[in-house]
């Protein structure tokens, strides 16, 4: 990952990220005029912090910070990415009509990273680096969000999602939801690993 196309093709995708998360915050306070206000609301949605993960892994990877470039860390976003995709389609898209930032901004995190992550991950990181135990750090993050964004709700009773909504939805369906995308998570991540290791056992076969 340390080549220059690699770098680049990181710069790119940590600029994505920033654009996006960005485009985001512009129409939000645009919205509130307060910039504390603003933070606090962004920072409610997986979307917006996984866009600072991306950006922090990618944007590390492009500075050649080492710490940042691990493949663990890489294939978290990648997943995350692509958590972030699939629940955006399959139950949140046309709920609101966006524009402007928002919709420059939903393009860039719910479409653009969500296809140049895994695209980057198959054409630049090291394959056979993955294992089993990366799970748990895989599932670690959307877990703390899960509890940070029921936290969140207690507190000021307000939730960045319908179906995390406990006061609307119930505690019954919130479970259920968060249960399957758990799964899906999981099953996702554990093929990821997989398919790191046959990448990783064909390119040995070929020399």
């Amino acid at each position: 990952m340390d080549s220059r196309s690699a770098r680049l093709a990181a710069a790119l995708i940590a600029l994505c990220a920033a654009l996006g998360v960005a485009a985001g915050f512009s129409a939000v306070f645009g919205r509130t005029g307060s910039v504390p206000l603003t933070v606090w609301i962004m920072v409610a949605y997986f979307t917006n912090l996984t866009g600072l993960v991306v950006l922090a892994v990618f944007g590390g990877i492009a500075l050649r910070a080492p710490a940042l470039a691990q493949p663990r860390f890489v294939a978290t976003a990648l997943l995350a990415t692509l958590l972030v995709g699939l629940v955006q389609r399959l139950l949140l898209y046309g709920l609101r009509t966006l524009r402007g930032g928002d919709l420059v901004g939903d393009i860039l995190l719910h479409q653009v990273l969500p296809v140049l992550v895994p695209l980057y991950w198959l054409a630049f990181v090291p394959k056979g680096r993955l294992a089993p135990r990366d799970l748990a750090l895989f599932a670690s993050y959307p877990l703390i969000y899960l509890g940070y964004t029921l936290l969140r709700g207690a507190y000021d009773a307000r939730y960045p999602y319908p179906f995390l909504d406990v006061g609307k939805i119930g505690w019954g369906p919130v479970a259920a939801y968060a249960g399957a995308i758990a799964a899906a998570f999981l099953a996702v991540g554990w093929a990821l690993v997989l398919l790191d290791r046959r990448l990783a056992r064909r390119k040995a076969a070929l020399g």
